[in-house]
């Protein structure tokens, strides 16, 4: 009875590394998958714009404590006085702090000195927020006036040091690796701004400052993860051109595989203490700086993930296969895998299912006779001055072994 091959599930592949994703091969799905995101987000952009922030486009922001004569104030109460008494609904009204250092923090279009002047004496008598003697007293209640010119120049330093980025990382990409590495990691880099982008428009969060700051920081997140597996790419594709185990999407793939559970670990990882900064910013403390930075960051770090397995290592085989040398490789790989099943064919009939099994048989012995021959050749010579010893001639030395007779 012939013994049954029990093969691994498909999901161990993460853990083993086996190659048993082919996201090199179907990439010609991932390419639709994000060329349809970004054309979303692009035209999101463009028809849609940003919901931007007060530093951006110049408001009147107010701040008072939360105590008042009457209890804790609500930012439901804040909004409906701000209504009543100016006419038109807050840009935002939050809380910030907990406990006794609990505020109420409101922004609002550009308002003259009147308009000022009426709100925060609307804002006493209907709140009457506590002093810190307790007792009621308008001195408490804050107001600043906030400049778009302001939020511009936080723009264009955000642009400039974007532009001063990915520069560097051209220069670095170009040295530690090659270019067309270099090339497919700042294209995942400029999806991944794209998309955040494009997210923060369709879903119409606020765009502050945190917000670009943010931006900036998950750059670094998705290219350490484009590293890490261009990396191993660079092994496993070392000396390719003279092997015809497998060709160059092929090695890419496994590398893929290699790192995946890796990259699935570190994002996992990087996006909980994000989770938390989120929480925290906005079910505890409510400050609208924590919330957008961690905004920004969560999404960023999906996204760069996503781009670095999907998009940046595919477009790296793409650009590869466009060298001849490459080509030529892959077809003499094609070519021996061909014999090799016209060979198998000739000595039985196989499936499909079987002609796999015998081909990771083939390359496991390949790879195990490519080990001992480079073993082999990396071993020295022990005893170089030994002599080659005559046909017939005893053996001595310490090798030589006792006949059991006994000499005369």
């Amino acid at each position: 009875m012939a013994a049954t091959t029990t093969r691994p599930g498909k999901f161990s592949g993460l853990y083993t590394g086996t190659g048993a994703f082919d996201i090199v091969g179907k990439r010609k799905i991932w390419y639709a998958f994000f060329g349809a995101l970004v054309l979303v987000c692009l035209v999101s952009i463009i028809f849609r714009g940003f919901n931007l922030g007060i530093d951006f486009t110049g408001g009147t922001q107010i701040q008072f404590p939360a105590a008042g004569a009457q209890g804790q104030i609500t930012t439901t109460q804040v909004s409906q006085v701000y209504e009543k008494s100016v006419g038109i609904p807050a840009a935002s009204v939050q809380s910030a702090g907990t406990g006794a250092s609990e505020t109420i923090q409101l922004r609002s279009e550009p308002l003259d000195v009147g308009q000022t002047a009426a709100l925060k004496q609307a804002l006493f008598q209907e709140l009457q927020p506590l002093g810190p003697d307790g007792q009621p007293s308008q001195q408490v209640i804050s107001d600043s006036d906030v400049s778009g010119t302001w939020g511009g120049q936080i723009t264009r330093q955000a642009i400039i040091a974007l532009a001063v980025f990915l520069v560097l990382v051209t220069i670095f990409l170009a040295f530690y690796f090659e270019r067309s590495m270099a090339i497919a990691a700042l294209v995942a880099l400029l999806h991944d701004v794209v998309v955040t982008a494009g997210i923060y428009s369709i879903v119409g969060f606020e765009v502050s400052p945190a917000t670009v700051i943010g931006l900036l920081t998950i750059l670094g997140f998705s290219l350490y993860d484009t590293v890490v597996v261009f990396d191993k790419v660079r092994e496993n594709t070392r000396g390719l051109l003279g092997l015809t185990r497998r060709t160059y999407g092929e090695a890419a793939n496994l590398a893929l595989n290699q790192t995946l559970m890796r990259s699935i670990n570190t994002s996992l990882i990087a996006v909980l203490p994000v989770l938390g900064l989120l929480v925290v910013g906005v079910g505890l403390l409510g400050v609208g700086t924590l919330a957008d930075l961690a905004l920004v960051q969560l999404v960023g770090i999906v996204a760069g993930a996503l781009s670095s397995l999907a998009l940046a290592t595919p477009l790296l085989v793409d650009l590869k296969m466009r060298d001849p040398r490459f080509r030529k490789q892959a077809e003499r790989v094609a070519a021996r895998r061909a014999r090799a099943a016209a060979a198998q064919r000739g000595a039985g009939t196989y499936d499909d299912d079987e002609l796999d099994l015998v081909a990771q048989k083939t390359l496991g012995r390949e790879l195990r006779r490519e080990r001992a021959v480079a073993a082999a050749a990396s071993t020295p010579d022990r005893n170089p001055r030994r002599q080659p010893q005559r046909s017939g001639a005893r053996p001595t030395g310490k090798s030589a072994r006792p006949s059991g007779k006994r000499r005369r």
